[in-house]
């Protein structure tokens, strides 16, 4: 039989279950733009911007069954969505990237858009692929698809020849897709080792990142089995919820919030699941591990990084957790241990709200009100969205995430300009449940044009731009070492003016006293399909403690010599000005 390559393309992305395609069209995509037409299961998205798109298509992965497929066209389209690419590639989630490309039976030189983009992507996908004839298409999709959610998940990249998307060309068949994946299974000795240890800790701790954010229940019972405490990564915060009892919050040690700090002291031997010990979990790779570290993983090459671990366990998480679970002795620990974790976490929990209620200024909107207020008004299967900035960490210490996948924000690539997007992609694939933004006023003058696409597809998210004219999180980490601020003040945005551009509703939250009606009006505004933008005069003047964390900790690696320096030059700073 004969196809084009146009319709190959879309028919092999049916098969995978894509439900959207993120991207815009241009000479070397066109023609599956045209057949993405006629399709009765994909939506192709119109973006303002192809970053925009991976950030989208990001989202979609991170929340919904479906992959995040963009649909782009070669070279510029390609680079414009290098930062979200980028992001996922990092941060582990899969994305499939289809590219219009070159004509390759012209055997013209120069063309247009005419760069190697398999070179330029080799460092941030898993694997791309150029497909040379339309036999090739649907097995290349269907490879490229399993690469990018096999093992840890990642960044796929198809390159299809816009004359193969054109003209039609034999094929043998048109195969239905069936997926050939297999996890890998744990090594029954290592998972008897970690049992051993497990059994004879007396104050274990589980350490919980993105890799485990589908154990759902498996994980509650392994926490609570060993009466545990449970930290989280950043990227991890949805990996297990923040209204359990047994929840710390991210991190451990003097970065972390007190809850962790206080839960983990003594911890004897450490379960670290669906983690990497990168750098923003670890404060700057200030945490202290026990010597008795067990960590698991779908991918091997994490293992003994930056933390030797007395075990490694190469699977699934859920499989690891499940067998966990078959093994261990039932009654691990006593209640008295249950009872004094849990009376800990609750009682720094409670400190740690009231330490920031009580740094009330009256002029801005305090932090801790502001997400206490916005937890209640939520549901709980809400899905919040942060963008990179000192927000994030906000959010981090004081939101209570309480499903899985119901929290995303960039984390190892930390790129801003990600909140706005994928608070949109986000929306797309749970249009069911009400999905929020958090992004700081700099990360909002990257992307913030992307409400025009919500504007467009009637989608009503809420998008919180925490104001105050800096890039706060740089610019508190300039006052230290250097008692200047150097390229982080921003200059003055009118957020109702981008609202009135992208016809997005608007509301401004001046104060405390404005929280709970500008949250509840703005929540209500968006159940009638509209986006809406909240400009909040946000209170940054308490630092977070991942933030007096991350500089205590790398203050204190410098060599004393040049510590004495940068001590120094701040003083006299401070007093010369």
């Amino acid at each position: 039989m004969k196809k084009t390559g146009a319709q190959l393309t879309v028919f092999s992305l049916e098969q995978v279950g894509v439900t959207h395609t993120f991207g815009i069209p241009g000479v070397h995509n066109t023609e599956i733009y045209d057949e993405l037409n006629k399709s009765k299961q994909i939506e192709p998205i119109l973006v303002t911007h192809e970053g925009g798109g991976a950030f989208m298509a990001d989202a979609m992965s991170r929340t919904s069954g479906s992959i995040g497929c963009m649909m782009i066209v070669p070279a510029a389209g390609m680079t414009h969505a290098m930062s979200g690419i980028g992001e996922a590639f990092l941060d582990g989630i899969p994305m499939l990237i289809i590219s219009g490309g070159i004509r390759t039976d012209t055997g013209r030189a120069y063309q247009l858009h005419d760069i190697d983009q398999h070179k330029v992507l080799s460092g941030i996908t898993k694997q791309s692929w150029k497909v040379e004839s339309h036999r090739e298409i649907v097995p290349t999709i269907y490879r490229a698809y399993e690469t990018a959610i096999s093992g840890e998940p990642g960044p796929v990249f198809v390159e299809i020849p816009v004359n193969l998307q054109l003209f039609a060309g034999e094929i043998d068949e048109l195969p239905e897709y069936s997926s050939t994946l297999q996890t890998p299974k744990p090594n029954n000795d290592s998972i008897d080792e970690a049992v051993k240890l497990l059994e004879k800790s007396k104050k274990p701790g589980l350490f919980v990142g993105w890799g485990a954010v589908d154990c759902g229940d498996l994980l509650i019972k392994l926490a609570e089995k060993l009466n545990a405490p449970v930290a989280t990564t950043l990227q991890g915060l949805s990996s297990f919820p923040g209204n359990h009892p047994l929840h710390t919050g991210m991190g451990i040690g003097e970065y972390a919030v007190p809850a962790s700090e206080k839960a983990f002291e003594g911890c004897d031997c450490l379960l670290a699941i669906g983690v990497r010990f990168g750098e923003i979990p670890t404060g700057s790779f200030g945490m202290e591990v026990p010597e008795n570290l067990i960590h698991v993983d779908i991918n091997p090459d994490v293992f003994n990084k930056n933390y030797p671990a007395k075990v490694t366990i190469h699977g699934d998480a859920s499989n690891v957790v499940n067998q966990l679970l078959l093994k261990l002795d039932d009654g691990k620990g006593s209640d008295d241990r249950e009872d004094q974790v849990k009376s800990i976490i609750k009682k720094e929990k409670v400190n740690y709200f009231k330490e920031w209620k009580d740094d009330l200024k009256g002029d801005r909107v305090n932090p801790a009100l502001f997400f206490r207020e916005l937890r209640s008004q939520l549901q709980d299967d809400a899905i919040l969205v942060a963008d990179d900035g000192n927000h994030t960490f906000l959010t981090a210490e004081l939101f209570e995430v309480r499903k899985p996948r119901h929290f995303i924000c960039p984390t190892d690539f930390n790129c801003m300009g990600y909140c706005v997007p994928a608070t949109i992609g986000a929306k797309l694939g749970n249009p069911e449940k009400q999905v929020v933004g958090i992004v700081g006023d700099g990360a909002f003058l990257m992307t913030g044009l992307e409400i025009l696409t919500a504007t467009s597809l009637k989608q009503g998210v809420v998008i919180f731009v925490f104001n105050d004219g800096e890039l706060s999180q740089i610019s508190q980490g300039q006052e230290i070492p250097y008692n200047r601020k150097v390229c982080t003040q921003l200059g003055q945005l009118d957020i109702e003016g981008v609202a009135q551009a992208t016809g997005a509703g608007y509301q401004k939250m001046e104060s405390d006293a404005d929280i709970q009606s500008v949250i509840d009006k703005a929540l209500k505004d968006a159940e009638k399909g509209i986006p809406v933008i909240v400009d909040v005069n946000i209170d940054y003047s308490k630092r977070t403690r991942f933030t007096k964390g991350i500089v205590k900790t790398n203050l204190g690696r410098f060599p004393l010599r040049e510590k004495l320096r940068f001590i120094g030059r701040a003083v006299k700073r401070k007093i010369t000005g």
